[in-house]
């Protein structure tokens, strides 16, 4: 165990509220959250602070609970039901990559120039999931491998730049399902995928550091909860109607340029 010093003592409180925006909206927006908030920390100079990066994922899970209460509640009530095994199906893939390549991964967010490279590649998913025809399956009709598909698609976007909710949307285009479909079940399992992150950065944060209360800048720390959660609210609901629209994009150009941005300023620099 070593002691150390959070970052969030070295981010302002307006710093804290804009990492905790970044976050909220970029978890559920295709453009990939951890690429965001890698940059953001890297702009800021902030450091990964991991109990910080732990509190505005709790802000970013509450969204969606709220959104998909019922659906959420339907599972708590029956948990023995063809949803929850999608879901589980849906989640092991992450599990055993995230597992098996975290030192590659934790790496990779140190790179900006891999943070480009992903950045093109959920570009490419989001113009092709935007051409995919409309799927005719519905929850119901989800399949073990439809949902098996859709989770390796999950587990490519542990890398900095990918966009989960891209690369799932696209899976699910893929296998027929309907857009509005397709949403809901990737919403519902963002749940699982949050929740284990969240298991993960506990861990790492128990088994690494030696944290005191004196360590705790409970400011920031509040200020990047409630901008996360306020700002990940918007975000399901703006990604909902985006997704039934067709309207992805309009994204894929925006991460276009941002890799653009981040090459041109490797290149100078």
């Amino acid at each position: 165990m070593e002691a150390y010093e959070l970052a969030s003592y070295d981010m302002t409180l307006l710093q804290a509220i804009i990492l905790g925006i970044i976050q909220g909206l970029t978890e559920f927006i295709p453009v990939s959250s951890s690429g965001h908030l890698a940059l953001g920390q890297y702009y800021f100079n902030v450091g990964h602070d991991m109990l910080f990066i732990l509190v505005i994922h709790i802000g970013t899970l509450v969204p969606v609970v709220v959104v998909f209460w019922k659906d959420v509640w339907a599972l708590i009530r029956n948990p023995f039901q063809k949803m929850t095994l999608l879901l589980i199906v849906a989640s092991v893939p992450i599990g055993i990559i995230g597992l098996l390549m975290r030192g590659i991964v934790g790496d990779a967010f140190g790179n900006i120039g891999a943070m480009a490279v992903g950045f093109v590649v959920t570009a490419t998913i989001l113009l092709i999931s935007d051409r995919l025809r409309k799927g005719k399956k519905t929850t119901e009709d989800i399949t073990y491998f439809d949902a098996l598909c859709i989770g390796v698609a999950q587990a490519v976007a542990i890398f900095p730049g990918i966009s989960r909710s891209g690369s799932t949307i696209a899976a699910a285009l893929a296998r027929d399902i309907n857009r509005e479909d397709a949403a809901k079940f990737i919403f519902l399992m963002s749940i699982p995928a949050i929740l284990g992150a969240l298991l993960v950065e506990i861990f790492d944060l128990v088994r690494d550091y030696t944290i005191t209360m004196a360590d705790v800048n409970f400011a920031n720390l509040t200020a990047g909860l409630f901008a996360s959660m306020i700002s990940g609210y918007f975000a399901v609901k703006f990604m909902l109607a985006a997704i039934k629209k067709a309207k992805l994009r309009y994204f894929a150009f925006y991460v276009l340029i941002l890799a653009a941005v981040i090459g041109v300023y490797m290149f100078v620099s």
